[in-house]
């Protein structure tokens, strides 16, 4: 059997049972006229919600009065609060575990009775600055390997169709992925596409992972190569497994700096088919160097590769260089005789700035800007500049006024 019924805010809940039966352990569900509800025979089954294509186990059916009553819902062990007694009793591999918010405002807050106390009175906090380029989690400097750790190249994405990986791409904004125009060459179409972020194997389970629809598109339609940004139903919610990157608008990556490549290049990575990493360096131009081509040693590109990220670090932050390019339309694999050539991303700066806005920021960068504001308010009675020497010469009036 199944059922279907809404969630019922602890608050009311506690109304419904008398104040203090309900704990921030439970949760409850169900309908005020009655009806509907688990019962006897029902306990240790599940309550189950449903974000975007996951089911997730929100609750454990455990007690109530009765079965379906007016006003007197199911109540469910809440699973959130047993997350870390959960994974200390699992020895092999881990459950997935998986945060959303419900749309909406919480209507719970305005629910009293007698014996309730009121609803706690919080500030809303202050919302931090998205910064770009920080991977918490990546030890990289030197060498390379298969990557055998999630979360190491946070803002990498699948970008699949019909549910099939086709290219990787980069999370370079809070709700836009950015990836090779010829990916979709032969489907355009947004609805046809969905983005995974926070993944590792393309073959497995992947405990970090989120999925989201495209709904838009854009390709930027200049001579040569180009690039497209794929824009998400929803902003996904930044963790250490995922974090945008930051975008390359005409720094330079002097000759000798290591960078990485990325990708799910078909056929490499095992039978999970785990995301590989390919170190490289940037070498010179020679003959093909304009002031928007980067070179690089030679590496192998493969189907799968395409759209994914050229990136080098600096300053203590990652910065996306180029979008790579490969031939998806084959299954095999290329390799540049002695270089790589790629367009740099400041090649696509003002599509970029008009399809993204404005570029996220390190996190210098965003330290500089906090600075600059807090610099700039200043009490009403001082100048924000008052001039030290003046400082001084008060200090000397007013000390041979004590003399």
């Amino acid at each position: 059997m199944e059922v279907e019924v809404p969630v019922v805010g602890n608050r009311q809940c506690n109304c419904n049972y008398g104040v203090g039966h309900i704990t921030d352990n439970m949760m409850c569900a169900g309908l005020s006229a009655g009806g509907k509800d688990s019962c006897q025979g029902d306990s240790g089954g599940p309550l189950v919600s449903k974000q975007s294509s996951r089911w997730i186990l929100a609750g454990v059916v455990s007690w109530g009065e009765g079965c379906a009553q007016p006003n007197l819902p199911g109540v469910y062990t809440r699973v959130s609060q047993y997350e870390n007694w959960i994974t200390s009793q699992v020895t092999g591999d881990q459950p997935g575990f998986i945060t959303f918010t419900s749309n909406g405002t919480d209507s719970d807050l305005s629910v009293t009775c007698p014996g309730l106390p009121p609803p706690p009175t919080t500030l809303p906090p202050t919302a931090k600055p998205v910064v770009c380029g920080q991977a918490p989690l990546n030890p990289r400097i030197l060498g390379g390997s298969s990557v055998v750790t999630a979360g190491v190249w946070p803002w990498m994405a699948s970008l699949q169709w019909k549910g099939r990986h086709v290219c990787g791409g980069t999370l370079v904004a809070v709700d836009s992925v950015l990836s090779n125009a010829n990916c979709f060459s032969n489907s355009p179409i947004a609805s046809e596409w969905t983005v995974v972020l926070g993944r590792l194997k393309q073959n497995g389970t992947n405990p970090n992972e989120v999925t989201l629809k495209v709904t838009n598109i854009t390709l930027s339609n200049l001579t040569g190569s180009n690039v497209a940004v794929l824009h998400l139903e929803a902003r996904p919610t930044l963790t250490n497994f995922i974090q945008p990157i930051c975008l390359d608008n005409g720094r330079t990556f002097a000759v000798g700096s290591k960078c990485w490549a990325t990708g799910w290049s078909s056929g490499q990575g095992g039978v999970e088919e785990v995301l590989q990493e390919i170190p490289t360096s940037v070498v010179n131009c020679e003959n093909a160097s304009t002031t928007d081509s980067i070179c690089t040693t030679s590496f192998t590109l493969g189907q799968g590769d395409s759209g994914g990220p050229l990136m080098c670090k600096l300053g203590g932050s990652w910065f996306q260089a180029a979008v790579l390019t490969a031939d998806t339309n084959t299954t095999g694999q290329t390799r540049a005789a002695t270089m790589m050539t790629f367009t740099k991303l400041n090649h696509f700066e003002s599509f970029l700035v008009n399809t993204l806005g404005t570029f996220l920021s390190p996190t210098s960068a965003a330290a500089t800007t906090q600075s600059t504001n807090i610099t700039a308010t200043t009490r009403g009675d001082a100048p924000a500049h008052f001039p030290f020497f003046f400082h001084l010469l008060l200090f000397f009036m007013c000390l041979h006024l004590f003399m």
